[in-house]
């Protein structure tokens, strides 16, 4: 089962960093990331959303190579572009990992100014990817951790202020 974080930083460009990181993390195999996602709140208040994955688009790719794999075995190329649409349109309406309306509600909460970085986590090494993240000033806003590894957490971003 994954576990949900999500932790708000005081600029709106921290949680792009944050996410870069954790993508070299993951690269290390330290963070087995399953979705995550970035909430901005500009200062005139409007919230944006950024995904990490964009379901429409693999849909359509995966799609149109199955339609066009199938037509050319039957001869009739025109199944790729319907498998195109088909895959687009599932893409649009499946929603996997971290609930939208949950991102944009939570959004809605965040200071003008600020961002917050959603991830779902699968697994991870805990002790490499804290000591990591300790660089970073932020705010744990929601989790679906345990009280002690949600104040390990906390405390390691909080010793970044104070460091």
């Amino acid at each position: 089962m994954s576990d949900l974080i999500v932790i708000g930083f005081p600029d709106e460009f921290k949680a792009d960093e944050v996410l870069l990181d954790l993508r070299k993390l993951e690269r290390e195999y330290l963070i087995d990331l399953e979705d995550a996602a970035i909430v901005v709140r500009k200062k005139d208040g409007k919230v944006k959303i950024k995904q990490t994955q964009e379901l429409v688009t693999a849909g359509a790719l995966s799609g149109g190579f199955w339609g066009l794999l199938i037509g050319l075995m039957f001869f009739e190329p025109m199944l790729g572009i319907l498998g195109a649409a088909v895959g687009a349109l599932s893409g649009a309406l499946t929603d996997i990992g971290i609930d939208d309306n949950f991102i944009q509600e939570l959004g809605n909460t965040i200071e003008p100014g600020t961002s917050a970085i959603f991830v779902l986590v699968r697994k991870s090494t805990p002790d490499k990817v804290l000591d990591d993240l300790s660089k970073f000033e932020g705010k744990v806003l929601r989790t679906s951790l345990s009280h002690e590894d949600e104040a390990q957490l906390q405390a390691v971003l909080t010793k970044s202020k104070a460091g």
